[in-house]
């Protein structure tokens, strides 16, 4: 709980500067104690730290709320800017894929909104494909963006 202030922080800096996120106001740290408590043991939020500062963060949520989505989930990664390019979204997307398939989860779906190759690339290195995109879905900085959707299959069978 304590590091969610700076959760809202690097939320909201990604929200007043990226398409990476729809949303278009910043959010308050009522609302991200909110959706941090939302989130639980089946929807895990990971926080890499140094001894200084919280430098990101990656978390699952569910991808769809009918029950047969159950072992699909959704991942989401924000970094700091000051902490780009120092491998902290490598870590955290490998370490909540580890937890994914700790859960017993099936499969993981990214969406990335079109231009953010750092993140395609990041979550190509993972084994994600690209597997469709929904043209023109999000307007945000006065122009429509697309949304790549990317999947990672953990299992065979689960």
């Amino acid at each position: 709980m304590e590091d969610v202030p700076d959760l809202l922080a690097i939320y909201n800096a990604a929200i007043l500067t990226s398409p990476a996120t729809f949303d278009l106001e910043p959010q308050t740290l009522e609302q991200r104690t909110e959706w941090f408590l939302a989130h639980g043991e089946r929807y895990p939020i990971l926080v890499a730290a140094d001894e200084e500062a919280v430098l990101g963060y990656a978390c699952l949520s569910p991808f769809r709320e009918k029950p047969a989505y159950g072992k699909t989930v959704e991942t989401s990664v924000y970094v700091h800017p000051n902490a780009h390019r120092r491998g902290v979204g490598t870590a955290l997307v490998s370490a909540i894929l580890d937890r994914a398939k700790e859960l017993g989860y099936h499969t993981v779906i990214a969406g990335i909104t079109a231009g953010n190759e750092a993140s395609e690339r990041l979550h190509q290195q993972f084994g994600f494909e690209k597997v469709g995109t929904l043209r023109e879905v999000g307007y945000k900085f006065h122009q429509w963006h697309d949304v790549h959707f990317y999947q990672l299959m953990l299992s065979e069978n689960a």
